[in-house]
């Protein structure tokens, strides 16, 4: 059986499939879209990050596909109906990235609030803005709000009350009065609530027609003035141009945004040069550990879908 890397995976997970199966891997093959669809040609199984789209046309190269691993939790490069119509197994690393996940959340969060991590150049050459930065706010006995509240949600606000910060959420498929809500110690409220209560406002949800541009310019105005957005999902949850005018505006206390609609963002960005605001290349989930365990997880899952459809 042969198997298609199409972007980066760990080196021990590469080997463990490449002991049982015909391998090609290249992390830049989803760069090369004629150079897939011929490695796809006769491929068994095929393995994705964000990047590769694996849609319709891209199927139509993949006559004997039978599995599809995800590198990562989200779901919105493949298309799931063209695959379950061809009864093609997606496995996505549910919870393998989870920690990298929170913990960006959290340190994200302790850099907006706190406000003076930028003040090294200055120092340097001899100032001391002490006054300035004087005014920085803790985490601690602040309230982050969960807008979803699957196994990364989750997880954040354990790390969140860890440090002493009061836990508030919504899920639009999670009732209030699930038993899920009072074992994580978090209060279930509407969504307009989570906004209005939180101080730091962190994003879990999938990319969907009900979530796309959910985070607009209305819903902005709904959070506290000094309020911090993060948002780990995806791009198209939010709205640039509003972050980027609210921001501008003094009308949200900071950002930090992980994924964009558009990836690469573009140069000339809404985004460009906004106070306390945050970018980072898609990288929440991913660190050297949790690497590790997204490719591990996904070449053990992988490797037994394919022993089960030998």
């Amino acid at each position: 059986m042969k198997v298609v890397i199409s972007e980066f995976m760990d080196a021990a997970a590469v080997a463990l499939l490449a002991s049982r199966f015909d391998v090609r891997y290249e992390a830049t093959l989803v760069d090369r879209e004629d150079e897939l669809r011929q490695a796809l040609a006769h491929a068994d199984a095929l393995i994705v990050r964000n990047r590769t789209q694996v849609n319709a046309a891209l199927l139509e190269s993949a006559l004997r596909l039978a599995v599809v691993g995800r590198l990562g939790v989200g779901l919105d490069n493949i298309d799931l109906p063209a695959c379950d119509a061809r009864n093609i197994t997606v496995i996505p690393a549910t919870g393998a990235n989870a920690q990298a996940v929170a913990e960006y959340v959290i340190a994200t969060a302790m850099l907006l609030l706190r406000g003076v991590y930028e003040s090294t150049q200055a120092v340097a050459r001899g100032e001391w803005p002490r006054p300035a930065l004087s005014n920085g706010r803790e985490l601690g006995g602040k309230t982050i709000g969960l807008i979803g509240f699957g196994s990364i949600g989750r997880l954040t606000g354990r790390l969140a009350r860890a440090l002493g910060m009061r836990v508030v959420g919504f899920d639009a498929n999670v009732p209030a009065a699930a038993a899920v809500w009072t074992v994580e110690a978090t209060t279930a409220m509407p969504f307009d609530a989570v906004l209005a209560n939180a101080d730091v406002v962190s994003l879990h949800v999938p990319l969907t027609p009900e979530t796309r541009n959910l985070i607009d310019a209305e819903n902005i105005a709904k959070m506290k003035g000094d309020a911090i957005l993060i948002n780990t999902a995806r791009g198209g949850v939010v709205d640039e141009v509003a972050v980027a005018t609210a921001l501008r505006a003094g009308k949200l206390g900071g950002a930090a945004l992980d994924v964009f609609a558009e990836e690469p963002l573009k140069a000339g960005s809404p985004l460009a040069d906004c106070p306390h605001l945050l970018l980072t290349p898609h990288v929440a989930g991913v660190t050297r550990e949790s690497n590790a365990r997204v490719s591990m997880l996904i070449a053990e899952k992988v490797a037994a879908a394919l022993a089960a459809r030998a």
